[in-house]
């Protein structure tokens, strides 16, 4: 046999090993980063399919090129620990602190596990993916079942209430909140003639919304009581 033809045959039998467990590994990150974002697409929240399977994809394909580039094992871990001070910085972003209320932990959470997902991909370490892959699900949708269930959840509401004396209903308000134990943050006053108007939002469970909003509908302090909207704290 000719050496080059020899040659080119092993060559291109080795390229075809390594494009192929690749394309294997880089396909295997989209999806699953793909079924993860789809669950938080569905759930309406801040990070959803296309920013969970980009993740999960870009942390499989840095884990895959810190193999190809590196010159040594050391180089190639190296190279694949930047992609956890990435993902911290792009978690920090999902996260939102306003006064007495945070949200976006669980996104943020979300982000750092695919991209877990994505490096265990890109090593080729398949099973470990999956099972991983299999646990967010588990914890994102059954267990958020679970604490819808029993009442565990935090909800921020936004209420809007009207009368002619201001300071009554400031009274009224933080009087019917200290009863059903709940915080207060981010109110306006606003002088809506005749009547003033106040927007505040209020933090608690479900069922503590429910018996506060009961509350200010039935007190006299008020003109009018409005539910402006509700939001699930993560």
């Amino acid at each position: 046999m000719n050496p080059i033809h020899a040659i080119s045959e092993v060559f291109r039998h080795q390229l075809g090993t390594v494009l192929t467990s690749t394309l294997a590994r880089l396909s295997l990150a989209a999806v699953l980063g793909g079924v993860i974002g789809l669950e938080r697409q569905l759930r309406h929240k801040p990070a959803g399919l296309r920013t969970n399977l980009f993740i999960c994809f870009g942390a499989a394909m840095f884990t895959v090129l810190s193999r190809q580039l590196a010159g040594t094992e050391s180089d190639s871990a190296r190279i694949a620990a930047q992609i956890i001070p990435g993902i911290g910085f792009i978690g920090a972003g999902s996260i939102l602190h306003a006064r007495a209320s945070v949200t976006g932990l669980t996104t943020a959470a979300t982000l750092f596990v695919v991209a877990s997902v994505g490096m265990a991909a890109g090593g080729g370490l398949y099973l470990i993916a999956f099972f991983a892959t299999v646990m967010i699900l588990i914890s994102l949708v059954l267990l958020g079942r679970m604490e819808a269930a029993f009442s565990l959840k935090s909800f921020g509401t936004t209420y809007e209430v009207t009368g002619r004396n201001v300071d009554g209903m400031l009274r009224e308000v933080n009087r019917v909140l200290e009863s059903e134990q709940l915080t207060m943050h981010s109110v306006h006053i606003a002088d809506a003639d005749p009547d003033f108007r106040v927007v505040f939002s209020a933090d608690g469970e479900l069922e503590q919304q429910k018996v506060f909003s009961l509350r200010l509908h039935e007190s006299t302090a008020f003109r009018t009581v409005t539910t402006l909207g509700t939001t699930e704290h993560e």
